[in-house]
């Protein structure tokens, strides 16, 4: 021992017996008052709890030299020793499994600053992913983990993992009482640890809890957190980057395929794994591109426990989930899709969350990031519990998930699931089954306040990208800014479009003419919003039928249909949409646990409709009309909205430099000769597509790619065409300028 360095030990360092029975029950709701060093004189007294342990000494904390042993006392595990003056130390441990050194959690100070503290309780913490949670760090020279967790009526935390065999009593937490966060420093853990939390509610010890700001994860069924080193992926989308906000404006084209990450393709097929990250990106990107969509989103890749939710039941609103691989991983996915010139956007569920024993239920033994009350906080329908999003620690949970993706992950977009149900406190309640906002109302203003807040924040934090809303009811100026009174969102999913054309679609063409106003009306409020056509994974599941097998007629009909029916959505006003497997003609309903049925893509039907999506594309991007003014009742004008009886319609698309299409649609299986259409100028015009070409296994009938306009007026137009309506099918013409 080096000179002037003292060690004793004896029962007089032990604690009180409240103190010692409170540590021994795992109960003691301050550790830091009793645990690690304590002045005493001039020196310290040092205490480590340390069940299970054989023996432990004091060594020195620079040169490692013994100090001398500590003595067990009072309770089994807590061991006691004094040091004559301040100085650094660690602990040795012998456990019967090894010896163990240390630095001493109970050695280090407060962790996290008064200002994270002060922003996380203002819920407006914008890099809470950073702050919360586990994260590798130095302090004092001296590496390990700081874990923070709110959980402000827990009467005790503490972490457990392989590192102390699950033990809680190991290593509880200090809490910082104004904030309700419990923060401890682990020396000597990295990256790469699981654990969780455990909880002494006021009714007893809880299940052990995942961590809610987890940023990586074990692989479901597995259910632990996993310490995250900060994300190592060396960007290489800076052209991207640079470029997104101009490439995702307004009157630009949108065209997104939209697939759910497990089920897309399966490595050595159906009985085979899932790709991982790193084989989508070498096979799917390619696909994509060929197809021409401007942009993928993926089902929701945030971790979740149960396959079968296909995501939209997360836990883990910070972790991409380990079934695909790591994060690094997922980075490099995006990172590939924007050097290949395609965004990505995510599906993010902010309304609800599952009600599993490790999640986010009760977590603190109370009501925390859910509501209280079953008639607020809870979903019949999905057996979910609903955020809190009025209580700020919450209402920041949320907002800093959203920055999260958008910020370290490069992602382009956020489509918000369910914002109907977040808007209206009666969604899918019965009279008497949900309790009204403070005026007597049914919308619920927290979660009105929240999505303002959400989209304000990221329009001014992370330019360019996209907040696109499921919104399924007719809920004013979704998509209008929020200093207009609107919700802010750049898009807003047009389900009424989608639910008008289905049903139209599926009505056999002799009765057609019944319904003709099912592809009419949506253009009375197609300028109302910032629209997004979608054709989405939820029309294609639970019994709907495949989208091929909404169609009425015979084999070639059904394919006739197909082609008409997206044709007529590439060409009518908005961005579009398409869940995967439709873009060939899927005859079976989506199944997440099997893979696309690829093989159909050995029959020409099949690949004609593969074709016709990628021409679609090709047209959508090439021709301003289609997309310049989507936003805008300018771009687009009626011809033909009134020809029930032949189920004929044809209309204009306009481009801002005055550039006119004409599309023109016959929903009936029977050709149309001499069909006389007024168009704006006089002259040739070309076929620029055709839905029943041979090239998409149609009857090959039409117009012999051109047409000249004649000087007979009709629909209001000085010029017209007399043209060929191939049955079934959509065709588009340009002047030929």
């Amino acid at each position: 021992m080096n000179q002037g360095q003292e060690f004793s030990s004896g029962n007089a360092l032990g604690l009180s017996a409240a103190d010692a029975n409170a540590l021994a029950r795992a109960e003691h709701t301050d550790p830091f008052s009793i645990l690690g060093p304590h002045r005493d004189g001039d020196g310290l007294v040092i205490r480590a709890y340390l069940p299970t342990a054989l023996a432990a000494e004091l060594v020195d904390g620079e040169s490692g030299e013994v100090l001398g042993p500590m003595e067990q006392v009072q309770i089994p595990g807590l061991f006691c020793g004094r040091l004559a003056r301040e100085q650094r130390y660690r602990l040795r441990v012998r456990w019967a499994s090894g010896v163990q050194e240390t630095e001493d959690p109970y050695g280090f100070g407060l962790l996290l600053g008064d200002v994270d503290l002060y922003l996380f309780g203002e819920g407006n913490h914008r890099d809470l992913g950073h702050c919360l949670g586990s994260q590798p760090m130095t302090i004092d020279g001296v590496s390990g983990v700081r874990f923070a967790v709110w959980a402000p009526n827990a009467r005790r935390v503490s972490i457990v993992g392989h590192f102390n065999n699950w033990d809680g009593r190991r290593h509880p937490m200090r809490l910082r009482h104004a904030s309700g966060v419990w923060e401890l420093f682990i020396p000597r853990l990295g990256p790469g640890e699981v654990y969780k939390y455990e909880l002494l509610g006021h009714d007893g010890v809880l299940p052990l809890k995942a961590d809610p700001m987890a940023r990586a994860t074990e692989t479901p069924p597995e259910t632990g957190s996993v310490v995250a080193a900060p994300l190592a992926h060396e960007w290489r989308d800076d052209d991207w980057m640079a470029q997104r906000e101009g490439h995702q404006a307004y009157q630009k084209p949108m065209s997104i395929y939209e697939l759910h990450a497990g089920s897309w393709r399966h490595e050595g097929g159906n009985e085979g794994r899932s790709l991982d990250w790193h084989e989508l990106a070498e096979q799917l990107i390619p696909y994509v591109q060929e197809l021409g969509f401007t942009h993928i989103e993926l089902l929701p890749i945030m971790e979740h426990p149960f396959g079968g939710s296909w995501g939209y039941q997360p836990l883990s609103q910070f972790a991409p989930s380990a079934r695909y691989g790591k994060p690094e991983d997922f980075a490099a996915f995006i990172d590939a899709c924007h050097q290949a010139g395609i965004g990505v956007i995510l599906d993010w569920v902010p309304a609800h969350f599952p009600t599993d024993a490790h999640g986010l239920a009760r977590f603190d033994g109370t009501a925390l990031y859910e509501y209280a009350h079953p008639f607020e906080g809870f979903h019949q329908d999905w057996d979910t519990y609903i955020y809190n999003l009025g209580r700020s620690e919450v209402h920041g949970f949320m907002l800093a998930s959203a920055l999260y993706w958008l910020r370290y992950f490069h992602v382009d977009g956020l489509r918000v699931d369910a914002v109907a149900s977040m808007l209206y406190r009666d969604y899918s309640r019965q009279h008497g089954e949900w309790i009204p906002n403070r005026f007597g109302g049914r919308e619920n203003l927290e979660a009105i306040d929240f999505l303002r807040h959400l989209n304000d924040v990221v329009h001014a934090e992370v330019p360019g990208a996209l907040v696109i809303a499921e919104e399924s009811t007719a809920w004013p100026g979704v998509s209008r800014p929020t200093q207009e009174g609107g919700l802010g969102f750049s898009y807003k999913w047009n389900m009424g479009w989608m639910h008008d054309t289905l049903k139209y679609a599926a009505e056999d063409p002799v009765h057609r003419r019944y319904h003709h106003d099912k592809l009419t009306f949506g253009l009375i409020y197609a300028f109302s919003e910032h629209f997004v056509l979608p054709i989405s994974h939820d029309e294609v599941v639970h019994g709907k039928r495949s989208l091929i097998d909404k169609m009425p007629g015979d084999r070639w009909q059904k394919f006739a249909n197909l082609r008409a029916y997206l044709s007529f959505m590439w060409t009518h006003p908005g961005k579009k949409l398409l869940f995967m497997g439709c873009e060939f003609g899927q005859w079976r309903e989506w199944n997440h646990d099997h893979e696309l049925d690829w093989y159909l893509l050995q029959y020409g039907e099949h690949v004609g409709v593969q074709s016709l999506v990628g021409d679609l594309n090709r047209l959508y991007r090439d021709y301003p009309a289609l997309h310049e003014l989507d936003g805008d009742a300018t771009g687009f004008q009626w011809l033909i909205g009134d020809d029930a009886a032949n189920s004929v319609y044809a209309w204009l698309r306009w481009d801002l430099q005055g550039n006119p299409l004409l599309v023109v649609a016959n929903f009936t299986p029977m050709p149309r000769e001499q069909y006389r259409i007024g168009v704006p100028e006089g002259g040739t015009w070309r076929e620029l597509f055709n839905s029943d070409a041979e090239r998409y296994a149609g009857s090959n009938m039409g117009n012999g790619g051109s047409v000249l306009a004649e000087a007979l007026e009709s629909h209001g137009q000085a010029q017209s065409l007399s043209l060929t309506l191939p049955p079934l099918a959509i065709t588009v013409f340009a002047p030929n300028r």
